[in-house]
C-alpha cells in the first residue's frame, strides 16, 4: 500500500492524502481509484478521473523503469480536459513522482495549471500542460529533506537529481476543494519521459493476450473492460 501525501499552500497549508494499491500493467499502467478508460479523448480514448465521494481520488500510475533517477526523468505531460463545471484547484490534478535516495524518502508534485495558485482552468476544451520539468516551473519538494513548496525545476533537480525513481502517477483529488464536492478531469496523450499514452484499448486475439496483466488493459466487442483474466480468457474461447 503506497501513501500519497501532498502539501497545497493557498491560504495557509492543505494536507491532502490519497492512498493506493496497484500493479503495473502490461502496457505500463495501471487505473486506480474512480478512474476509467472512456472515448472522447484527444482523440480516441481518455481516462477520466473523478474526486467525489469515497474513496476521493482516481489516477493513473505508470512503470518506470528499474536505475531511473530524477535526472533521467525528462518529461511530464499530458494533455487534459475538465467538464463543463469543473477546474483544477487543492492542487489537484498533478504528477506525483516519488523518490528515495536510501534515506530521505518523498513524493515530488507537480501541478497541473496556472501557477502560482494552480487554479482557475477552463472548462470543456483540451489543453496541454507542455513539458512540467523544464526551466522555471515550479514545483513541489516540500516532503524531501531541504525541500520547498516553490521550488524550480532546476533547483529541485540540483538537490534531488540523483534520487532513485520509483513510480510516477498522475492524480485527481480535489473535489473537497469545489462547493459541490466533486471533481472531474480527462487526461490524454500522457507523456512520461517519452513515452506517450494514449489509452487506447483493443480486443485480445488470443488468450496469451490476458496473461500478465494484459486482461487490463483489454476490451470486449462492446468495448467493456474484463474483470479479472479469467473473463478475458473466456471471451478469447468463447466471445462472451
Amino acid at each position: 500500500m503506497r501513501k500519497f501525501l501532498a502539501s497545497f499552500a493557498l491560504v495557509g497549508a492543505l494536507a491532502l492524502t490519497v492512498a493506493i494499491g496497484a500493479a503495473f500493467a502490461a502496457t505500463g499502467y495501471t487505473l486506480f481509484g474512480e478512474a476509467s478508460i472512456v472515448p472522447g479523448g484527444n482523440p480516441g480514448n481518455a481516462v477520466k478521473l473523478i474526486s467525489d465521494a469515497a474513496p476521493g481520488y482516481g489516477g493513473v500510475d505508470y512503470a518506470v523503469p528499474a536505475g531511473t533517477t530524477f535526472a533521467d526523468l525528462q518529461t511530464l505531460s499530458t494533455d487534459y480536459k475538465f467538464e463543463a463545471d469543473d477546474s483544477c484547484g487543492g492542487g489537484s490534478p498533478r504528477f506525483q513522482v516519488d523518490v528515495t535516495n536510501g534515506s530521505d524518502t518523498g513524493t515530488i508534485f507537480v501541478y497541473i495549471g496556472p501557477p502560482p495558485a494552480y487554479t482557475l482552468c477552463p472548462p470543456s476544451v483540451w489543453l496541454n500542460t507542455g513539458d512540467l520539468l523544464e526551466g522555471v516551473n515550479p514545483i513541489d519538494t516540500s516532503q524531501l529533506d531541504g525541500g520547498t513548496f516553490y521550488d524550480p525545476y532546476a533547483t529541485a533537480l540540483l538537490k534531488y537529481g540523483s534520487y532513485s525513481v520509483t513510480g510516477v502517477q498522475v492524480v485527481a483529488d480535489g473535489g473537497w476543494f469545489f462547493a459541490d464536492g466533486e471533481q472531474t478531469v480527462f487526461v490524454d496523450n500522457t507523456n512520461i519521459d517519452g513515452v506517450i499514452y494514449t489509452y487506447d484499448k483493443s480486443e485480445p486475439t488470443g488468450k496469451d493476450d490476458c496473461k500478465d496483466g494484459g486482461w487490463m488493459d483489454l476490451v470486449n466487442g462492446d468495448g467493456d473492460a474484463f474483470k479479472n483474466q479469467g473473463d478475458c480468457v473466456s471471451y478469447t474461447n468463447n466471445g462472451k
